[in-house]
């Protein structure tokens, strides 16, 4: 007999012999109505658990990690209003059942048992994941099981704030809410969730308004790994700028009262709070793992013994809510009804191709008001003196400060965030003034936790905001990958595109300068971005085409609520020459306002059909550098400035190649995992009859010194390839 069918079995004797763990008696504040429905929440919480497993072992159901142990999180979510974003731990199905009751309409039993056997009919996720969450309910769809979800809590609380000052047009939150996350004692200690309660208690200390609650389920253990006792208290309850609360998780009423005053403190202060509820895990961890396994059946007996629906009879009797025979009946009948509506559930039909599987990997489009543009006069306040250096050439970091500066004019729904933007402008100065120009609110100087950015972004797009962070150098990214990877890609896919967080993720990265950084700040591996479905890659490589690039990135971001990534090289930032010291010739004039560069609209130079040089970035430079040499040699050259990464620009590769007899992959990249392992399979798929060659980075990181380009693409490297490939003179 399995763990769940002892657990049943338990409650269904000990009932019905009155036979109740100790507790203390209820709390006030919970009228017998609202106790009763709260135990009809946990009630059909732990039901849901156990049909789960028996879908699961019939072939209906899927993978699946019960709530059995957390049922009192429905009394956390009565202390809550619906209309509070709540990003939820994985056994928090009693929340989710006991939110359903405060919003009209809702079948949460039938549309979680929909969820639990993937049916595309799924109201949450479209069959594509068994996840808690609802649109309804605003419980945005998570799947993170490592706390990866607490960063945008974060930032979902600082957009609260952030609204009240600068609402933007797509706001999703009431101005007076909260923001509440919910995860596990083992999850507690994991750097993502140490980061975000960290940059919780720094933002609140500064008397930044971030109305956050964190809940923290503590059943004492993490799989088979044993929490320390003591050990959330102790490193929790002292947290600068964060008031503790705690609370036993098998009592209703004293989670319901503990909740309800950590939540007016929230919401009334709109400082963050931590809720430390003490719970007991039933079942073991997930699936098929068997807890005596690793705990002795002792141990697993006295969790047992705790159940909390045991605890919720007795407090309800003793309030005189209900009798113990009337909460059996409840449990009977919930448990009737759930296998009844499971069986209907399992019948429901599922995705059945990739088309259906991947249609909501790119958001839907959203209706924006039209813009005008700023005004003239607003732009000459803005700018100064910058005005009259526009119609000069300039460096690609000037023309990005402008075209940041014209968009944060248009939309005021922008906000700039990350480590020095602010009040030095960014390492390389490119976001220079911006914070003179539209304040701290709209570009904001955070601390130094790349998650902690990220988690702020993704937040702000969950309340309306469009924003812009900076990750100071590509090999930063990979501290805080996952933001990208695991929440924000992800979220209009789970959530069968009724939840995006929209961003234009700016990093300054790639290899080629001179005498700074080695690895850390010359990364030139873009694999583990190129790797994320949904996400877009764009690499200007001059001044002029940052620019115009920027502005379709923010208008996929504000309009079709996509992630987007611009990727900036830092080499590129000051680049005033092409061939001779002075000559200027890489240097651009500013755009007017109206031009802007698609998505998927490559650079095509010169119109030689020997050779195409496909490229983008660095490369670009660099075969501009080659081209009089191949001239030179008679070889008619075009160069095909990609531009945009992800998704790779097919259509018009194929195009503007057609005319040319070779082509050669300049990639800065290196050999193994670049965009040229991607172009040659395109190129030999498209054309098999047509040479090609490619350019690329060695597999080795970037040395600091004078060896700074030695593993690096050169000119004379795409000369020399150039030559070879398509047999011109030497």
């Amino acid at each position: 007999m399995d763990r769940a069918q002892i657990v049943h079995e338990n409650f269904l004797t000990r009932v019905a012999n009155r036979d109740f763990p100790n507790g203390a008696g209820p709390r006030l504040g919970l009228s017998n109505t609202d106790a009763v429905s709260l135990y009809r929440s946990q009630v059909l919480s732990r039901a849901l658990d156990r049909t789960s497993r028996e879908m699961q072992k019939a072939g209906q159901g899927f993978y699946t990690i019960g709530s059995s142990g957390h049922e009192g999180m429905a009394a956390v979510a009565h202390a809550l209003r619906p209309t509070d974003i709540a990003f939820l731990h994985y056994r928090d199905a009693a929340f989710q059942i006991a939110r359903a009751e405060q919003v009209p309409g809702q079948q949460i039993a039938w549309d979680m048992l929909l969820s639990f056997a993937c049916s595309k009919e799924d109201p949450t996720s479209g069959g594509r994941h068994k996840v808690l969450g609802s649109k309804a309910l605003t419980i945005p769809p998570q799947t993170s099981t490592i706390a990866s979800h607490l960063p945008k809590a974060v930032g979902a609380a600082y957009a609260l704030g952030a609204a009240r000052r600068h609402d933007p047009e797509h706001r999703e939150l009431p101005e007076d809410g909260i923001a509440m996350c919910s995860f596990g004692d083992a999850s507690a200690n994991h750097s993502t969730a140490q980061g975000a309660v960290n940059t919780a208690g720094w933002t609140s200390v500064q008397s930044t308004p971030l109305p956050l609650l964190f809940v923290c389920e503590d059943n004492g253990i993490g799989i088979s790994v044993k929490t320390p006792k003591g050990w959330i208290q102790a490193s929790m309850e002292h947290r600068p700028g964060i008031k503790y609360f705690q609370a036993n998780g098998l009592d209703i009423y004293e989670t319901f009262s503990v909740a309800q005053e950590a939540a007016e403190y929230v919401r009334n202060r709109r400082k963050p709070a931590f809720l430390h509820l003490k719970t007991v895990r039933l079942y073991g961890h997930a699936g098929a793992d068997v807890p005596t396994t690793y705990m002795s059946k002792s141990e697993v007996e006295a969790d047992e013994a705790n159940d909390p629906l045991l605890h919720s009879v007795r407090l309800l009797d003793q309030a005189g809510a209900l009798t113990p025979d009337q909460a059996l009946k409840i449990y009977q009948d919930t448990c009737d009804r759930t296998d009844r509506i499971a069986a209907e559930a399992a019948t429901r039909p599922h995705l059945a191709n990739a088309s259906e599987v991947m249609a909501s990997l790119i958001p839907p489009k959203r209706t924006c008001k039209p813009t005008n543009g700023p005004s003239a006069e607003a732009r000459a306040k803005v700018f100064g003196s910058d005005m009259r250096a526009m119609e000069d050439p300039q460096p690609m970091s000037r023309l990005i400060n402008w075209a940041l500066t014209d968009l944060m004019l248009e939309h005021g729904e922008i906000v700039c965030m990350g480590e020095d933007v602010g009040r030095k402008g960014g390492v390389y100065g490119v976001t220079q003034k911006l914070q003179q120009r539209f304040g701290q609110d709209r570009v904001i100087d955070t601390l130094l936790d790349e998650q902690s950015i990220l988690g702020l972004a993704i937040g702000m797009g969950h309340n309306g905001f469009v924003p812009i962070p900076e990750i100071q150098f590509l090999a930063y990214l990979h501290n805080a990958e996952d933001q990208i990877r695991g929440e924000a890609a992800t979220l209009p896919f789970f959530s069968n595109g009724q939840f995006t967080n929209p961003m234009v993720l700016r990093i300054a990265g790639l290899g080629y300068q001179k005498g700074f950084g080695g690895h850390f700040h010359n990364d030139n591996s873009l694999a583990v971005l190129r790797d994320i479905p949904g996400v877009i890659i764009a690499c200007p490589s001059t001044g002029s085409d940052a620019a115009q690039m920027l502005r379709e990135c923010v208008r996929l971001a504000r309009e079709e609520q996509r992630v987007v990534v611009f990727l900036e090289p830092i080499a590129l930032y000051p680049m005033r020459d092409l061939h001779q010291p002075q000559d200027a010739g890489w240097m651009t004039t500013y755009p007017s306002a109206d031009q802007r560069i698609g998505l998927g609209e490559v650079g095509v130079h010169g119109d030689g059909t020997d050779l195409a040089i496909v490229t983008y970035g660095n490369g670009h430079y660099l075969s501009k550098q080659a081209l009089p040499e191949l001239e030179a040699a008679g070889v008619k050259t075009r160069i095909i400035d990609m531009r945009w990464l992800a998704p790779l620009p097919v259509e018009a590769l194929r195009e503007a190649t057609k005319p040319c007899a070779k082509v050669l992959i300049v990639d800065e990249c290196r050999r193994t995992g670049s965009q040229s392992e991607a172009l040659m399979a395109l190129f030999i798929e498209e054309t098999p009859t047509t040479p090609i060659a490619r350019v690329v980075a060695e597999d080795c990181f970037i040395a600091t010194g004078p060896a700074y380009a030695a593993p690096l693409p050169s000119k004379d490297g795409i000369v020399a390839a150039a030559l070879k490939l398509t047999g011109g003179r030497s």
